[in-house]
């Protein structure tokens, strides 16, 4: 499977070698996708000897405890002063709304838009969006065999994090063979598979594992399993002292349920002037639902497998739209 044939390659190539200054980042409440194609983009770019930043609002640390071994600490909360004049790329973010800064969207902004979503509204100045990728990792793999830059253990660990995050440890239907080339061409590059395991998917917090207690503890069901839905409260995280972070993953474990076709996490929300506002993650079992078009519909996106958004509907009033819309695609 060929991906870099798509419209706007070389475009972005051509942009990625002109600038000289750089301001990277993804969208809101990252994933390892998003994460690790920011790291990776970020030590590339420098690689090349230009002046690059990572931005990340404030309000995603602390990042999910999966993705804190990844090196971010010198991403800015705070645009730089210089912010004006340097090319934005934006990697992973399929809407410019999912990255909510004002200045970002700015007429005059100069946007390299580099993304695998199919729904990706090709907001940038320049364009590369294949939606036929595993990943945006993964594309930002192709990419740099024509930049030319070596990988180091560093950028093929942040790209193996994003490839292996997507593809749900290559077990999602977006793996493709180019998924495992990549992988075979990150692990002669010096990861190592179990370690990377382990920090993503070991280690895990015990207050994590009693929030999925409290969640399958909650499971719902409706309309025969089509719908698979959970919740869980404010007062959760606050009685087990859990970040809402640890929520991350999740939803999957209701997914796993048999019969289900869409699986629902409702999350209340910790942060001050949130307490309205339900946080949803969407995972689909098979193509026979687009949970990236349901998603959509509330000003959220994602994947057609993968999705979320935020309501400030009540969560009986989500749980009837869910039931609606999923009604609506299956016919």
């Amino acid at each position: 499977m060929t991906l870099d044939t798509t419209t706007g390659r070389e475009e972005v190539l051509a942009e990625l070698r002109s600038s000289e200054k750089f301001l990277l980042t993804t969208h809101e409440n990252p994933d390892g996708d998003a994460l690790g194609s920011l790291v990776a983009m970020n030590e590339i770019l420098r690689a090349l000897g230009k002046d690059t930043v990572m931005f990340l609002s404030e309000e995603e640390f602390p990042l999910p405890h999966e993705y804190r071994w990844l090196p971010l600490d010198g991403a800015c909360h705070t645009l730089p002063d210089d912010a004006e004049e340097r090319t934005i790329v934006f990697l992973d973010c399929g809407n410019i709304d999912r990255m909510p800064v004002s200045f970002l969207a700015r007429d005059d902004a100069h946007i390299v838009n580099i993304d695998h979503h199919h729904d990706n509204t090709r907001f940038g100045t320049a364009n590369l969006v294949v939606d036929g990728a595993s990943s945006t990792a993964e594309i930002i793999w192709g990419l740099n065999k024509d930049l030319g830059v070596e990988l180091t253990t560093e950028i093929a660990e942040a790209l193996y994090v994003g490839l292996v995050t997507d593809t749900g440890k290559f077990q999602y239907e977006n793996t493709t063979q180019s998924s495992h080339v990549m992988a075979a061409d990150l692990l002669a590059h010096g990861v190592e598979v179990h370690e990377v395991f382990r920090r993503l998917y070991e280690n895990v917090p015990l207050a994590k594992l009693e929030l999925l207690a409290r969640v399958l503890s909650r499971v719902e069901r409706y309309d025969d399993g089509r719908l698979t839905a959970s919740y869980i409260l404010r007062s959760d995280y606050e009685e087990l002292g859990a970040d809402e972070n640890l929520s991350e993953g999740i939803v999957d474990h209701i997914r796993a349920i048999e019969g289900t076709v869409v699986a629902a996490l409702i999350r209340q929300q910790l942060k001050e002037g949130r307490e309205g506002v339900l946080k949803v993650s969407l995972r689909a079992s098979a193509d026979e639902v687009d949970v990236s078009v349901i998603a959509r519909e509330e000003g959220g996106g994602g994947h057609r497998q993968a999705a979320g958004f935020s309501t400030t509907r009540t969560r009986e009033e989500l749980i009837e739209f869910l039931r609606a819309e999923i009604a609506a695609q299956l016919g």
